[in-house]
């Protein structure tokens, strides 16, 4: 389990109680939609108004505590930043699934930027489909 509070502290954030939540339920999901987040927050503390919500995962995104997963056709989903790493988007369900950078892919990266002259300040790579479970459903 991530300490959230240190993780936090290090991005320049008090550690809030709705920040704590929002972070643990993040956790708890891997990948979510603000409206679940809300969700499931304001059952531990109904006075939290999505606004709230809203607001803390706007700065934590600016703060890089969270990353945005866009999901096409859908809402955006969120996660805690961790290691570069691919996300396969399922655009049937929405489902995210993470899966780790492999060497070829961070070298071909590394050269592209190189040979463009660009300065890489941060990477996500979403390759969007149709996971297994929606394409056995499909089938059937």
């Amino acid at each position: 389990m991530t300490d959230h509070v240190t993780l936090l502290k290090e991005s320049g954030l008090k550690a809030t109680f709705q920040r704590m939540n929002i972070l643990e339920t993040i956790e708890k999901h891997g990948h979510i939609t603000i409206d679940a987040i809300y969700e499931e927050v304001s059952r531990i503390h109904a006075s939290l108004s999505l606004a709230t919500v809203y607001k803390n995962i706007l700065l934590m995104l600016e703060k890089k505590v969270l990353v945005e997963v866009p999901v096409a056709g859908q809402k955006s989903k969120y996660e805690l930043k961790k290691d570069d790493h691919i996300h396969l988007v399922c655009t049937v369900c929405g489902m995210v699934e993470d899966k780790p950078l492999i060497s070829s892919v961070d070298t071909l990266i590394e050269n592209m930027t190189k040979e463009e002259n660009f300065s890489l300040s941060s990477e996500q790579i979403n390759l969007y489909g149709i996971c297994h479970n929606c394409q056995e459903q499909k089938a059937s």
